[in-house]
């Protein structure tokens, strides 16, 4: 009965997920190709469905030369971040692993047993997603391998400190999503589904990522909060309570949503370059596969904008929305 109610109170969400439901979908999100996938590759969408349901179903709404690489390098990255996500891993094991994953890439048995995090399959199950990694073109293979050295040894780096101004918190965004953008334009690029042009503008291609991080960074600092993680740059949070955590004390309320509201500023400040970006997309999958992401990113920043919510618990946007 509170189900029913809280869809009755938003009847133009009832409305368009009744409408998307109802066969809508089919126009931005058309039904993957249904050829048989071999054990392992129907293995990987299990995990990609289980450890990513936001990206899932933009990744599979892509063309099918590119959907399974796409697939496969989201959780080449999942199992990256999953390294760096878990807080019982201590760092003498963390940090090498990290740095090395890039090579685990060409190691068929290799698979990390030692964590506990809810996606910690995508490691432990590792060789069946190598071992798709290795069926990729070599062009494919070399993207996945340059962006996760680059990524294992950035988020390495900031393992060791805490994000302390606005241009080092720009610096852990490039390693904790920037490059993985640069890895999907390279992919599409190298399909010969877009110009190489939307890989080529460093600045553009990096913004969509640094957006969807600052946004997943502000959402979260309840749950980061909970197992002692903490991304908010002490350049601005400093200016409204002494600790990061004080921001959560019903006193510090007030500032806490001013501080919240500056972050998000900066982060808007990426969606020019966003814009910018979609407009060189000339494949109708691909946009798509960038725009939904975004779009739901900017919801989230809206629910989230003025929300004292953000310091209690999780916001989440209505699916309806």
């Amino acid at each position: 009965m509170e189900v029913l109610k809280k869809w009755l109170g938003h009847p133009k969400e009832l409305y368009n997920l009744a409408w998307f439901k109802m066969g809508g979908y089919t126009t931005v999100m058309p039904k993957m190709d249904e050829d048989p996938l071999s054990e392992s590759l129907s293995l990987c969408y299990k995990y990609l469905h289980q450890t990513g349901r936001s990206f899932a179903p933009v990744i599979q709404i892509l063309d099918k030369d590119v959907c399974h690489v796409v697939c496969i390098f989201y959780l080449v990255l999942r199992a990256l971040d999953t390294v760096e996500d878990n807080m019982t891993i201590s760092l003498e094991t963390k940090i090498p692993i990290l740095q090395k994953f890039h090579s685990y890439l060409y190691q068929p048995e290799w698979r990390f047993m030692g964590s506990n995090d809810k996606d910690k399959q995508v490691l432990e199950d590792f060789p069946t997603i190598s071992l798709e990694f290795w069926k990729l073109k070599k062009v494919y293979q070399d993207v996945f391998a340059d962006i996760c050295s680059k990524v294992g040894f950035g988020l390495a780096e900031f393992l060791e400190k805490k994000v302390e101004s606005v241009k080092e918190w720009d610096k852990y965004c490039y390693y904790g999503t920037g490059l993985a953008f640069v890895g999907f334009s390279q992919i599409f690029s190298g399909s010969k589904l877009e110009d190489p042009v939307i890989g080529q503008d460093m600045e553009l291609v990096l913004s969509l990522g640094f957006f969807l991080q600052k946004t997943n960074i502000i959402r979260d600092y309840y749950e980061d909060q909970l197992v002692g993680r903490e991304f908010w740059p002490r350049e601005v949070w400093s200016k409204y309570a002494k600790k990061l955590s004080d921001l959560a004390k019903p006193e510090n309320i007030n500032k806490a949503v001013q501080c919240m509201n500056e972050l998000i500023i900066n982060a808007l400040h990426h969606v020019p370059n966003i814009l910018t970006f979609l407009s060189r997309v000339k494949n109708q999958s691909v946009f798509n596969f960038y725009a939904i992401a975004q779009v739901m990113a900017i919801a989230t920043l809206a629910a989230c904008c003025n929300n004292p919510q953000v310091f209690q618990g999780v916001v989440k946007i209505q699916k309806g929305l």
